[in-house]
């Protein structure tokens, strides 16, 4: 009799007896930029242009180095390289040359996809043969797009095009 009383009191699916809650909170704040659907800051129509972007690419040259930055609009730099940090600086001959240039366009790539970034706004004008060009390209050959994507917009049942919705993941 014992052994049927217990049977009974095993709860029939161990998914009800858990300690998950019910409702779910997402705690990666950059979860809605990866999927499209953020707000982008644009700012008022008066304003400079540029300003619509979740992160942004900024190179800074001093008299000494070069910094590039990747800047959040909303939380400030996240990702910083100079030419002058120590581990950087031991490998180059300057910290002013074309060489310094790749070298850091290189180090910012790596340390952007470590971080999980892989789109960013530039509207950086580079020179053709320049040192900032060489420092895009590698960049750019790093593996980061200087493109971020639109922001998905539900389509009206009217709309003629109905753009591929960025949260499904179609396999081929």
């Amino acid at each position: 009799m014992n052994s049927i009383r217990k049977l009974c009191l095993v709860p029939p699916f161990a998914r009800n007896a858990s300690s998950a809650p019910a409702e779910f909170v997402n705690r990666n704040p950059r979860n809605l930029e990866r999927i499209r659907v953020a707000r982008k800051p644009d700012g008022y129509h008066l304003d400079n242009p540029g300003r619509k972007f979740w992160h942004k690419l900024i190179l800074t040259p001093s008299n000494r180095s070069i910094k590039a930055q990747l800047v959040h609009y909303l939380n400030g730099p996240v990702i910083e390289v100079k030419s002058s940090d120590w581990a950087l600086q031991k490998q180059l001959y300057s910290t002013k040359d074309t060489c310094a240039y790749i070298s850091v366009g290189q180090v910012f790539a790596q340390r952007c996809l470590e971080a999980g970034i892989s789109e960013m706004y530039c509207d950086i004008q580079a020179t053709k043969g320049g040192k900032i060009e060489r420092l895009i390209k590698e960049v750019q050959n790093g593996g980061i797009k200087l493109k971020e994507p639109e922001v998905y917009k539900k389509p009206y049942p009217w709309d003629k095009h109905r753009p591929e919705k960025p949260w499904n993941v179609i396999e081929e």
